[in-house]
């Protein structure tokens, strides 16, 4: 039985109606699975994105207080060359006071001689020579002479020897020496200097320990004493 135009009509119209349903749930499904790749993607990303962000920030965190640590023991290192600065220069005040102090003695008559006596009679057994040549102040050259003529019997009587002194009175110590003397043994080759500078220096030197405990207290952070 043959169908009718109506019939084939129909029936064309159904397949259209059958094959455009396919078509829109396909297209459907594939928005569908295009939407969830497209998320998935994107939290993906997202994620990369984030740890990127994070690890920029850590390292950015790490470098700020790398950098807070370095300035900070910079501050601590200028802090305490400042300190040791202002202590260095209390010390040196005190030194320089000392120095002037120095020149009182020397004017004294009642201490000067008996200290040009000492400073004398050491530096004749700290040479031990038959020999010796003295320098001094210009104004101190009669004292000088005078105490030579005490020590030398003193001298003799413990070292059982002869000693022969003279003062170089064309070289004489400066005047911005404080006082006392230098003395030479014949070839002038051996010195010893008996200035009262030279003595306040080496009484510094070796006191400065204790000097340094007394003004500014023990230092914590020294393991050894000696």
């Amino acid at each position: 039985m043959a169908l009718s135009d109506a019939d084939v009509q129909k029936q064309i119209k159904h397949m259209m109606a059958f094959i455009e349903q396919e078509a829109n749930e396909k297209a459907e499904e594939i928005d569908a699975k295009a939407e969830e790749e497209f998320n998935i993607e994107k939290g993906r990303l997202v994620q990369t994105q984030r740890l990127k962000i994070m690890e920029y920030y850590e390292k950015k965190e790490k470098q700020i207080e790398q950098q807070k640590k370095i300035q900070m023991s910079n501050l601590m290192n200028q802090a305490r060359l400042k300190v040791l600065k202002a202590r260095d220069d209390m010390i040196s005040e005190m030194l320089t006071e000392a120095r002037e102090r120095l020149g009182t003695v020397a004017k004294d008559p009642a201490r000067y001689p008996a200290l040009m006596d000492g400073l004398i009679l050491q530096g004749f057994f700290q040479l031990l020579e038959s020999k010796v040549t003295i320098r001094c102040r210009k104004q101190d050259v009669p004292m000088v002479q005078a105490s030579i003529q005490r020590n030398i019997p003193a001298y003799k009587d413990r070292v059982k020897t002869n000693l022969e002194v003279r003062i170089d009175q064309d070289n004489c110590l400066s005047q911005d020496i404080s006082g006392g003397i230098e003395l030479y043994n014949a070839r002038g080759n051996i010195k010893v200097s008996n200035t009262l500078d030279s003595r306040l220096d080496l009484m510094a030197q070796q006191m400065m320990p204790e000097v340094r405990g007394a003004l500014f207290g023990a230092n914590p952070n020294r393991k050894f004493l000696d």
